[in-house]
């Protein structure tokens, strides 16, 4: 048993009825699919849906009461003749001349004002209308009543105006009795182009052999038989197949009975929905593959992106310029004092770059950085990290859901320059505290200079006193050395000693803060790629998860 057929026992009840709740339910999940497939696959292939889901709703609002019948076939297969035997009264025109049914005409057993608003839908002019009442036969009748046949215009009409309006009330009737004639049954036209579309509502099709009359008992065997064979090609084995003939009133015995059991069952309607919605979900389940979750863009390939963008962005610059400023500060605060003052006329390597030193609180706006815009390279390289991005979330699912992932994955690439620069230039990059141990190199670097200044001016102040002809000053000494000298030279000493020193220190620890300030700053490139290109990405991952979800109802068990 196929997956339609699972499906049809499942929505009927023991005795054969469909469930109408749960065809509701089931027209209610093709309706969810819609909505949430409806921005990402293209229009053309969700045509048949939109128009089942539209179709249903208004067949549903219309009267259940009656059951609308259609008698369709080709020209001179005397369809016009079985409209008006069944009826018992000459409705629709029958002439030499072919064809001679231009437009539908419609016969109502019952009040005609009941179903007037169900013809207006179905679109039957109300001059093509007709009412089967009589006080004479109502008895006879009375078993059809609820019955709304059609006559069609010929399906092979050279009239294309007759072709379109035959496809149009196809879709829009409950129940099908397809007439064909000894002569053309086997036609090509029929069997391809209509009876194999209607596979999926054998329930709601009969296939008559009219003119059977004209052919003997044999005869009428052997055309059945071979007639049966091409319909159970064309997937209708199940639909009934009777022989007809509109001038012996009695070959159409089995046809009113298998017209009255229809309408009593009152089904035919909701048969002929509950097989559009296999038929569609059928097409729909090509657009559905296994699952797939929304975080299947995997890291290496969210790194792969992020590597990218951090390139654009100028993060490799910004890290470098990091390590260089933390060169220049600690210069700025650990290096001798009487130079310092030259390392400040040099500007912070951040700040030419226009970055803040402090972290950027929440809500303030973040000035441009002064980075260069990507070249031609990385913007390359940045549109081959969104088609792996693309390309990877598209890979387990159907190839019709590829466009809407690459359209998703470019949808905010227009942004994206500004979003780098905001996260380059909002990014905390560790600068903004000076660590203790610069304070009290710079305090001893200090206390050193000012020992060589004491000492130098102590040395001058001896210098004075001899030039002025004043008693001699005596410096303590230590050893031979005297003290002033001592501090002299010692402070200059120690102080680039002690510089000298602390270069190796201050270079790690510059090439710390670089690598923590890359960290810092891949973080937040990674958090724009996240935001910009995959939470677009996985909105249409979960669009499809959605869709499955919803069409497995339409086709649940």
């Amino acid at each position: 048993m196929n997956l339609a057929e699972r499906v049809r026992d499942a929505l009927t009840r023991d005795d054969g009825r469909i469930d109408a709740e749960r065809l509701v339910a089931r027209l209610e999940s093709l309706s969810r699919f819609l909505r949430v497939t409806d921005p990402y696959l293209p229009d053309g292939d969700l045509v048949a849906a939109h128009t089942l889901v539209e179709r249903a709703g208004g067949r549903l609002a219309l009267s259940q009461d009656h059951t609308v019948v259609a008698l369709a076939g080709s020209t001179g297969s005397g369809k016009s003749s079985l409209f008006n035997a069944l009826a018992r009264l000459k409705l629709s025109p029958v002439g030499v001349r072919r064809p001679t049914t231009g437009v539908a005409h419609a016969c109502v057993w019952g009040p005609l004002e009941a179903a007037n608003q169900l013809l207006d839908w179905v679109g039957v002019l109300p001059r093509q209308r007709y009412v089967r009442e009589s006080a004479l036969d109502g008895d006879d009748e009375a078993a059809l009543r609820g019955l709304v046949l059609l006559d069609l215009p010929d399906f092979d009409s050279v009239e294309r105006g007759h072709r379109l309006e035959v496809d149009r009330l196809l879709g829009l009737v409950d129940q099908v009795i397809w007439v064909v004639d000894p002569q053309k049954y086997g036609d090509r036209i029929l069997h391809n182009a209509y009876l194999r579309q209607f596979r999926q509502h054998a329930d709601i099709t009969i296939v008559v052999l009219n003119q059977a009359d004209r052919l003997s008992a044999t005869d009428t065997e052997i055309v059945l038989a071979d007639l049966k064979r091409l319909l159970e090609e064309d997937g209708l084995e199940a639909a009934p197949v009777l022989a007809t003939s509109a001038k012996q009133p009695g070959m159409l015995t089995e046809l009113r009975e298998a017209l009255e059991k229809t309408v009593a069952e009152r089904q035919a309607a909701l048969r002929r929905l509950s097989g559009d919605l296999d038929s569609v979900s059928e097409q729909l389940a090509l657009m559905i593959g296994p699952p797939a979750a929304e975080d299947e863009v995997d890291r290496a390939t969210v790194r792969q992106l992020s590597e990218a963008l951090a390139a654009s962005a100028g993060v490799p610059a910004v890290a470098e310029a990091t390590g260089n400023a933390y060169r220049h500060r600690a210069a700025a605060s650990t290096g001798w004092p009487l130079v310092r003052g030259l390392r400040k006329l040099r500007a912070d390597p951040l700040k030419r770059l226009h970055i803040e030193p402090s972290p950027v609180v929440e809500g303030e706006v973040v000035p441009r950085t002064s980075l260069p815009a990507a070249d031609a390279a990385q913007k390359s390289a940045v549109g081959l990290s969104l088609r792996a991005v693309a390309d990877r979330a598209a890979a387990p699912i159907p190839a019709v859901w590829s466009p809407a992932l690459h359209t998703a994955a470019r949808s905010r690439a227009a942004d994206l320059p500004d979003a780098l620069d905001r996260a380059v230039g909002s990014t905390d990059l560790g600068m903004s505290r000076t660590p203790i141990w610069w304070r009290v190199v710079g305090v001893l670097q200090w206390a050193l200079t000012f020992a060589a200044v004491g000492g130098l001016l102590w040395l001058l102040a001896g210098y004075a006193v001899r030039v002025l002809g004043l008693p001699e000053l005596h410096y303590p000494k230590i050893g031979e050395a005297p003290l002033p000298t001592l501090f002299l030279l010692g402070g200059l000493a120690l102080g680039l000693l002690l510089w000298l020193l602390l270069k190796p220190i201050v270079n790690y620890a510059a090439r710390r803060a670089r690598r923590r300030a890359e960290q810092r700053l891949q973080v937040a490139v990674t958090g724009v790629a996240r935001e910009y290109v995959v939470a677009p990405v996985r909105e249409v991952l979960n669009a499809y998860a959605q869709a499955r979800e919803a069409l497995a109802a339409v086709r649940s068990e």
